[in-house]
């Protein structure tokens, strides 16, 4: 069994000093939810064996603020291929994961995460319908995957352990506060 824990960015500004998409930085609110994410990940001790992330400087902000809060390192292997990258660009990048890693965190972008967990989940799972109701920033989605080895990840093998969004943690973060 593997263990697939997606997290999407928290929630990024609308930089007017970023001159292109991949620079855009974190706002203030999504630098609190991040740091929430990893105390979520603290108190609830959850650990990864292996850490793949999108280079764009938003990725980069959420896991400073999400390693503030988790207390200890998450240090990511940088992938350029999941800036942007769609659900199969993402399989093929965690299809490459080493056997020996059976906890695999990956941070990046929607839709790409969030069409990724809806092929991963089996089609009689019933917490679907959450991820298909939205994938805020700062979302962070467990899978269980029924394989051995991640070269074998396909579609349906999947069973959605958790879906923790930053307002389940703190009301603070839902939609009507800024």
């Amino acid at each position: 069994m593997k263990t697939l824990t997606l997290l999407r960015h928290a929630k990024a500004g609308d930089d007017l000093l970023a001159t292109r998409d991949i620079d855009r930085r974190l706002n203030p609110k999504g630098r609190r939810a991040a740091r929430a994410v990893g105390r979520h990940l603290r108190e609830t001790d959850t650990r990864f064996d292996a850490v793949i992330a999108s280079p764009a400087t938003r990725v980069a902000e959420t896991l400073e603020e999400a390693t503030a809060g988790y207390g200890r390192a998450l240090d990511p292997a940088w992938d350029r291929r999941i800036y942007l990258a769609s659900a199969e660009e993402l399989m093929e990048v965690i299809r490459e994961q080493p056997e020996p890693v059976d906890r695999l965190l990956l941070v990046g972008h929607n839709p790409g995460l969030e069409d990724l967990v809806l092929q991963l989940l089996r089609a009689d799972d019933g917490k679907r319908g959450e991820v298909m109701v939205k994938y805020p920033t700062g979302t962070l989605a467990e899978i269980k995957l029924a394989i051995d080895d991640w070269a074998a990840l396909a579609p349906e093998t999947g069973e959605l352990l958790r879906f923790v969004r930053p307002r389940d943690l703190d009301p603070e973060f839902g939609p009507d506060f800024a």
